[in-house]
């Protein structure tokens, strides 16, 4: 029988927003043979190893953008942004602001002659005259002096013989929010968890369109937050897995003493872990499936937020297959990141997200153990590993350690 998550009844994310929008879209269209599965696509970069609970429901809040003033500029200490109006192109916003239009497309990444969106948000490369009306000099916090240092200095390194235009006066209060440029391969959604906050606020800042998208070399604007991160509440319901620490792609590193092994994690539910009696690294030979790769859990179950575990892990760690089967599927995430999908005997699926350096081919036989891939490299290293029965997500940890 074909399982579920191979006909587009349920797809390998990690959050059921995720998997809701991709049904929608009907962006995984395999249908057919257990061994049949199509790359996965999602405007706006919609993040498949993570999901959106991450940006949304576990990010910070953020303060509104301050509104800017009659020629759409918004005045920071050390920078300026200008909100591109009706009509508005490089050459019309750089008119309007007595700049060149080629420093300005520059700035933002943009060939000189672009068009400009409604309410998209651009860096000014050099300061122009302040207004008195609103959008003067955003306030609310305090400055953060590494930033004012270092963009006092690129202002430096790019002034020119020309005279400058007057200065803003210095509100010792202004809250100045942290620039990003846009790299390869980056979203909406990645960038909004290495800062976290809602992909969506960062959308709201930066002017961008309904499905979130960036393009390489654009300078985003990061949202200021206005408080902690929402707590994630503390009661375990049977069968939720551990609790939800925060994501290994955060900017923090989890501390490795306070991480559960997978026996521990068992254990913090109430499930056997059989006869382990010491922390350990792997799952018992005898267990339902293997560990397939070595390290602790950082990030427990939790269905509806986390639709498996994470490992940490050094980046280039073998990934192995959790248990005899086949690869079913091989894809990619819209941030190039593979996927490898295997069925095994009994209706079950193993899914290893985060993976790079795969060796192995769809219709593939693989033996128990044996690697398939390697952790991808980042900051923070982590392999992603669900586990499914027919067409139900199960917490892996009983399957790992009994």
């Amino acid at each position: 029988m074909t399982n579920a998550i191979l006909t587009g009844q349920i797809t390998p994310t990690l959050s059921h927003r995720a998997r809701a929008a991709l049904s929608r879209l009907a962006l995984l269209a395999v249908i057919g043979t257990v061994a049949g599965c199509s790359s996965l696509s999602l405007p706006g970069g919609f993040d498949l190893i993570n999901g959106d609970p991450v940006t949304d429901s576990a990010a910070q809040p953020t303060a509104s953008r301050p509104e800017p003033d009659a020629r759409g500029v918004i005045s920071y200490p050390n920078y300026q942004v200008a909100v591109a109006q009706e009509n508005d192109t490089i050459g019309a916003m750089a008119a309007r602001l007595g700049l060149g239009a080629e420093a300005l497309a520059e700035a933002n990444g943009l060939p000189e002659t672009s068009r400009l969106r409604e309410g998209e948000l651009l860096l000014l490369p050099t300061r122009v005259a302040s207004s008195s009306g609103a959008g003067g000099l955003a306030s609310g916090g305090d400055v953060d002096v590494a930033v004012l240092a270092g963009s006092a200095l690129d202002r430096a390194e790019g002034q020119t013989g020309a005279a400058s235009a007057p200065d803003v006066p210095d509100i010792p209060n202004a809250t100045e929010p942290r620039r990003h440029t846009v790299q390869r391969g980056e979203t909406a959604y990645s960038i909004a968890r290495r800062y976290n906050v809602s992909a969506r606020a960062i959308g709201d800042w930066n002017g961008l369109n309904s499905t979130l998208d960036v393009r390489e070399g654009q300078v985003l604007l990061i949202p200021v937050a206005t408080g902690p991160a929402p707590t994630a509440a503390s009661d375990t319901l049977p069968g939720a897995g551990s609790p939800t620490p925060v994501p290994p792609s955060a900017a923090a590193p989890q501390p490795a003493e306070n991480l559960p092994s997978v026996a521990g994690a068992a254990a913090a539910t109430g499930t056997a872990a059989g006869a382990v009696t010491a922390p350990q690294t792997s799952a018992s030979d005898t267990a339902r499936l293997a560990q397939p790769v070595s390290g602790r859990i950082v990030r427990g179950y939790s269905p509806g937020r986390n639709e498996g575990v994470d490992f940490g892990a050094a980046a280039g760690a073998p990934v192995r297959a959790a248990e005899a089967g086949t690869v079913a599927a091989i894809t990619r995430d819209t941030d190039q990141i593979q996927i490898v999908v295997l069925s095994h005997a009994g209706g079950l699926l193993t899914v290893y997200a985060n993976v790079d350096d795969v060796i192995v081919q769809k219709g593939t036989t693989v033996a128990r153990g044996q690697k398939i891939a390697v952790v991808n490299a980042a900051d923070d290293p982590f392999l992603h590993f669900e586990v499914l029965q027919g067409s139900s997500r199960v917490d892996p940890v009983p399957y790992l350690s009994q």
